[in-house]
């Protein structure tokens, strides 16, 4: 069956569409029998990448959420599309209206079957959820590996603590990454919120913008002149790859989970920067 990677946010919009075209671009291919991911927009405010990079409005999730409900729903990758820099996607409309019913449906077991395929089927779905709601939970349990992205600020880190994550997803299969500036350093996240894998994610516009971007750019993904972002992709994606052997990393001591305990208030700590600087770019939060 294929891997389950679930990609969302708990509030904002830190780029959640972007993390999880990085990974797919980074992933190894020697991983997955050489299978390539495909990225899922499984987001029930509706999809960005059909609109973005001049996709037709068919086939898209509303086929494959609509498919689930047959007998023999068919393949996921009937759905597939091709963007520019090699990544397969299954897109989704435009819209909250349909797309909520789409995202309860994939939610739902035979929705999850279709996702994860028969037990000879090899390769990975990057599933970018947006913003997480209550009609993904079946989703996140479901999952080999949850990807939550989040600012670096007191704020949005705050929101993580309190959005009532379970403890098993947070210490075994949950990583935050903490986009752009960040003044806490990982461990101190770590062991504030009690999760196990906590990278930082780079402030890279220049790839963010091949990401953005319908033309067709390669973006270098090994060697010295690597960007930021895809070197950081590239290293996260081999961690989820080996997810299944590797050890879990555990919480930092003394962590306080609860709401407005003093894990919380420990995030008014030391100052620190994960700003990863890309030459000529000013840093400005865009």
């Amino acid at each position: 069956m294929r891997r389950l990677v679930v990609v969302g946010s708990i509030t904002g919009a830190p780029g959640v569409t972007t993390t999880a075209l990085a990974l797919a671009t980074a992933w190894p291919p020697e991983a997955d029998s050489g299978v390539r991911p495909v990225v899922v927009e499984a987001d029930s405010s509706g999809g960005d990448l059909m609109i973005r990079f001049g996709l037709p409005p068919a086939p898209s999730l509303l086929d494959v959420a609509a498919a689930a409900r047959q007998p023999h729903p068919g393949s996921l990758l009937g759905a597939v599309s091709e963007l520019p820099f090699r990544v397969r996607v299954v897109t989704a409309v435009p819209g909250h209206g349909p797309m909520i019913e789409a995202v309860r449906l994939l939610a739902a077991e035979a929705g999850r079957r279709v996702l994860l395929g028969e037990d000879s089927d090899r390769g990975t779905v990057l599933l970018d959820v947006g913003r997480l709601t209550g009609d993904v939970t079946p989703l996140l349990e479901a999952a080999d590996q949850v990807v939550l992205v989040a600012r670096g600020g007191a704020e949005p880190l705050t929101h993580v603590s309190t959005y009532g994550l379970d403890d098993g997803l947070r210490e075994r299969r949950l990583t935050l990454a903490v986009v752009g500036p960040c003044p806490y350093q990982p461990g101190e996240i770590t062991a504030t919120l009690g999760i196990g894998r906590v990278v930082i994610w780079p402030w890279d516009t220049r790839s963010v913008a091949v990401l953005s971007s319908p033309g067709r750019r390669a973006l270098r993904c090994e060697g010295l002149r690597t960007p930021p972002l895809m070197a950081a992709a590239r290293l996260l994606a081999h961690r989820l790859v080996g997810a299944r052997e590797d050890e879990p990393a555990a919480p930092g001591k003394g962590s306080d989970r609860e709401a407005g305990g003093s894990g919380a208030r420990r995030l008014a700590g030391p100052m620190w920067t994960g700003l990863v600087p890309v030459p000529g770019d000013d840093g400005s939060d865009a």
